[in-house]
């Protein structure tokens, strides 16, 4: 046999045993006439000591960096242990040894403190994934894997494989697609999820699917984003949106505890989804910390609920704010004293085309009760005072106001927060807050095409309350201008989001069922009955055979684990990735095909 044990498990109670072990040399030392050799597998380093005579064969066949090795001998307790590796109070004193394959040497050193930059990296990935830390990460993906399989297994959801060659029905994102060589000039898509099919699974009386699942997307890419990635993908039948919201945030309870070691006894708090714009600027708020938004002003018809406080910044004669569609403003805990170089380069922050503010406002709430501003010769300290307020800031907080249109000055400021909670360290990678985000509008206008797209996607359902108001109204536009007062505009999804710090873990909803209703949403996104019928007939039909109430839920994979290990990046979490551009660089992949590939499948190319 190759080995007897790993070069992970052997320690003090082990001692006179006699070895065999297999792996790769990490560290050749010599010390005169003995050598030191660290051995390492998937499951640790197990250092060997080669003494004078075997030292000597060791001469005679030298060892480098990443040489498979076998060596046998007996183990012996360290006189010098190490307590960093948990192999760290024993050594094999190696009687034999064979050398089963040698290295070329590396491109980069296999170690935690690499010295390879992420091109290279990638290149060999074979050779990055032998580094303990990408080793750690793939363990805990693998984690989350079992967990989840455990707990979904134990509340009597059934894992059932779905097609991956499906039909191209382009709705969101762009499918990829794979031409037919049996079909000439026809193509499969490659599934963006298994959606429609674990709805018919429910038809079909599996009332509890799960699927852990590859999924495509050809859309431009980010660090959180692959063009194949991983959902968590789940379906219920005979259930209400109560049902989903138990089951599931249980499910990520779980995890916590199996991987994490964390015992999450908070209750998820709950949110609407115009609170969550309101309060933070965005549908996904990280609830680690405070310094939520104050609305200084808006445009009444995106939050016709709430007050609007614009008294306490009109009548200055300031143009920035007067001009403004929209003024936010946030406290900064304890920021007071700020100097100029600083608040300048918060500014040069959100100036930046990824933020895309023209300026900042500040307001100094000093320590000594005293207000100072970039903008004191147009407002008093009286007002200053009561903006301040308005932002719950308190004596010692830096106030920061941003102007400008609604949707970029929401989105600047909720970047601004999050930026400021970075800086702040209010958003602890070892703080986990999860948050359900509820009550989504279920269309958005789209101005080009003058009709309704679906915020979540076709298949979701309205509030029970909403559904009359869906059925009883004709959903197209009469009039693009006051598109507002369309009926449509004020549904409600039976939808949710899970949140977890910041990032949208899992997302999903109670589906529509009926046949009427689905041709209702149909005909609301634009399309005809003809189109309906040849995209998504089998869906329909579907429907007149007895389906069931159903709904259910997507967590992605990748971004879990991802932040659960404390990374920004999903890629640090996936075997073999992709990069920024969506290339495989150590397969060199996407790449061509040869010409007889071209004549079977029968496509002509024709690049300009």
């Amino acid at each position: 046999m190759y080995r007897s044990h790993t070069c992970g498990e052997l320690k003090n109670q082990h001692s006179g045993q006699s070895v065999t072990l297999a792996g790769w040399v990490q560290t050749v030392r010599k010390f005169g006439a003995i050598t030191f050799v660290d051995l390492r597998d998937r499951y640790g380093i197990t250092q060997l000591l080669f003494g004078e005579e075997m030292s000597a064969q060791l001469d005679a066949q030298p060892l480098g960096r990443e040489f498979v090795l076998q060596a046998k001998g007996k183990v012996s307790e360290r006189s010098s242990k190490n307590a960093n590796i948990p192999t760290g109070d024993i050594e094999i004193v190696v009687s034999e040894f064979s050398i089963l394959n040698k290295s070329a040497t590396p491109p980069f050193t296999i170690q935690d403190d690499t010295d390879g930059g992420d091109d290279i990296r990638m290149k060999y990935r074979f050779l990055d994934l032998r580094r303990n830390a990408v080793k750690k990460n793939l363990e805990l993906r693998y984690a989350v894997s079992r967990s989840t399989r455990n707990y979904l297994h134990e509340n009597n959801f059934m894992d059932i494989e779905t097609p991956f060659l499906i039909k191209s029905t382009p709705e969101g994102a762009r499918d990829f697609v794979v031409p037919s060589r049996m079909n000439a000039g026809q193509f499969y898509a490659l599934p963006q999820s298994p959606q429609t099919f674990k709805q018919l699974l429910m038809v079909s009386g599996y009332d509890r699917y799960y699927q852990i699942v590859k999924c495509f997307r050809d859309e431009d890419l980010r660090a959180d984003r692959q063009p194949e990635f991983t959902q968590i993908d789940c379906e219920m039948a005979f259930v209400e949106q109560e049902d989903i919201l138990n089951m599931f945030e249980n499910l990520i309870k779980r995890i916590f505890k199996d991987v994490k070691g964390i015992d999450y006894t908070d209750k998820v708090e709950r949110m609407n989804w115009e609170d969550a714009m309101w309060n933070y600027g965005n549908d996904k708020p990280d609830i680690r910390f405070g310094m939520k938004i104050s609305n200084l002003k808006f445009p009444s018809h995106t939050f016709p609920s709430q007050k609007n406080i614009s008294a306490l910044i009109d009548g200055a004669n300031f143009a920035v704010f007067d001009g403004a569609e929209t003024v936010l403003a946030i406290a900064a805990p304890g920021c007071s004293e700020y100097t100029r170089k600083q608040t300048d380069e918060l500014t040069e922050w959100v100036k930046r085309p990824q933020i895309g503010m023209k300026g900042l406002v500040y307001i100094k709430c000093n320590t000594d009760g005293t207000f100072k501003s970039s903008v004191d010769k147009f407002y008093s300290e009286e007002k200053l005072k009561a903006i301040a307020e308005s932002a719950d800031a308190k004596s010692g907080d830096l106030v920061l106001v941003l102007a400008g249109a609604e949707e970029r000055t929401r989105k600047a400021t909720s970047e601004l927060r999050l930026e400021m909670g970075k800086r702040l360290g209010f958003r602890k990678d070892d703080e986990f807050r999860l948050l359900w985000v509820l009550d989504f509008p279920l269309f958005e206008y789209a101005e080009e095409d003058n009709r309704w797209v679906a915020r979540h996607h076709p298949f979701t359902s309205p509030k029970p309350s909403d559904i009359e108001v869906m059925i009883n109204n004709n959903p197209v536009i009469e009039n693009a201008a006051e598109y507002l007062k369309h009926p449509y505009a004020n549904i409600k999804a039976n939808a949710y989001d899970m949140v977890l710090n910041g990032n949208e873990i899992g997302g999903g909803s109670i589906r529509i069922f009926q046949r009427g209703l689905q041709e209702k949403m149909f005909a609301a996104l634009g399309m005809s009955e003809e189109e309906s019928l040849h995209k998504f007939g089998f869906l329909l039909g579907a429907f007149e055979y007895g389906a069931p109430p159903h709904g259910g839920i997507a967590f992605g994979f990748d971004r879990l684990c991802s932040i659960l290990g404390g990374s920004e990046s999903i890629r640090d979490f996936i075997a073999f990735p992709k990069n920024n551009s969506g290339r495989d660089v150590m397969l060199d992949a996407p790449g061509p095909i040869d010409e007889k590939q071209f004549e079977e499948l029968q496509i002509k190319l024709n690049l300009k």
